[in-house]
């Protein structure tokens, strides 16, 4: 014979307890607070009669009567067999937990920490009126028989530990929320792709790595860029193993010079000198950056982790705009803002080309690519 569902054997339980119509179930269900843990809603209560009954486990009690809501139910000899068995079984089973915000915490990282937050703030108001809920309908029954005392405790046990998982993650999440420099600068990160913007770089500090020439072929170059994202990552476990303080780290960012800038618009690389970055929250000392690598020349033999230095770096009043596409398409637009923009609204060049590259080359297509073209500038 197939198993029983929960919502059937609670109701079995109910009429192998005694008979009863529709609605006394339904005040039953209510008043024990059975759907603290069964989900069984007034309008399944008479589905499930359906089927019980079609299954030879309850019949009608007295013979017929007019109308499903009055009629009366009790178990069968066969209901009052199967019941006992599922209930044995039911005693020794254990239920796997398939909480839906397990999901919802897996896919957090995706969304914004104040909405995490948030959602979990309302998670626990509510666990907690489910709590008071069923804490008052036990008490409004005192003195209970053991069994239905039993149920009760299970059920406040559940909510409790419910509640206290979900204020311990919400107490790390606020206690630890990351740091993440294009959510704390958003202007600086997120400029518009059709128009040159002015903008107001504050002090901003960063690992740094100086070479030179073609990006594209330097070993000198490759070496920079993994040493200086394997420093940043050892700093940001340390950081937030030993000060509590967690960060997100920042995309690579670069500055370029030569002696003559037209050939950032001719492309001539092999002629290029430039340092690359990533940004460093404010608390992060030369120390951590020290002991940061190395533990990452432990691991790997790497000639620029020497290299690698905190800096910072003062911009002030730059003009940037957000380039689409490959890199070797930026010229247009870097003719446009020294030929033209630069010449028409007083400024000259007050430092290095600064670029910020917001997308990972290795997963996007060349097309797809956005990078912050930035230029600080002076009045002429």
């Amino acid at each position: 014979m197939p198993a029983l569902t929960d919502a059937e054997l609670t109701v079995l339980g109910l009429l192998v307890e005694q008979p009863r119509h529709g609605y006394e179930l339904e005040r039953v269900i209510e008043e024990r607070g059975i759907r603290a843990w069964t989900a069984l809603g007034f309008s399944s209560i008479y589905y499930v009669l359906d089927k019980l009954a079609k299954r030879g486990l309850i019949e009608a009690a007295g013979g017929p009567r007019s109308g499903k809501s009055r009629a009366t139910f009790r178990a069968t000899r066969s209901g009052v067999d199967l019941c006992a068995e599922a209930t044995r079984e039911a005693l020794t089973a254990l239920t796997p937990v398939h909480a839906r915000v397990l999901i919802g915490m897996a896919n957090s990282p995706g969304l914004p920490d104040a909405e995490v937050r948030s959602g979990l703030t309302a998670r626990l108001a509510a666990l907690r009126e489910q709590l008071a809920e069923v804490e008052a309908t036990r008490a409004s029954q005192e003195p209970l028989p053991d069994a239905a005392a039993a149920i009760f405790d299970y059920s406040e046990a559940m909510l409790t530990a419910d509640l206290t998982w979900t204020k311990s993650v919400l107490d790390k999440e606020t206690a630890m929320e990351k740091y993440d420099v294009k959510k704390a600068h958003r202007a600086l990160y997120s400029p518009p792709s059709k128009d040159f913007t002015v903008v107001d770089v504050p002090a901003l500090q960063y690992l740094a790595a100086d070479g030179h020439g073609d990006p594209n072929t330097a070993s000198e170059y490759t070496n920079a860029v993994e040493a200086l994202y394997g420093i940043a990552y050892a700093v940001k476990f340390a950081s937030k193993k030993t000060l509590g303080r967690d960060f997100v780290v920042g995309p690579l960012e670069g500055l370029w010079r030569a002696d003559d800038p037209a050939v950032f618009l001719t492309r001539d690389k092999g002629k290029w000198d430039w340092t690359m970055m990533i940004h460093q929250p404010d608390w992060v000392t030369e120390e951590m950056v020290r002991e940061a690598a190395e533990s990452v020349a432990k691991k790997k033999d790497n000639p620029a982790l020497a290299g690698v230095r905190l800096r910072t770096l003062t911009e002030g009043t730059s003009v940037q705009i957000l380039h689409l596409g490959s890199y070797d398409d930026e010229t247009p637009t870097l003719n446009r803002l020294h030929h033209e923009y630069l010449p028409e609204h007083g400024l000259t060049f007050n430092g290095d080309h600064h670029e910020i590259y917001l997308s990972d080359p290795r997963r996007t297509a060349p097309d797809k690519l956005k990078t912050v073209l930035r230029q600080p500038v002076k009045p002429l």
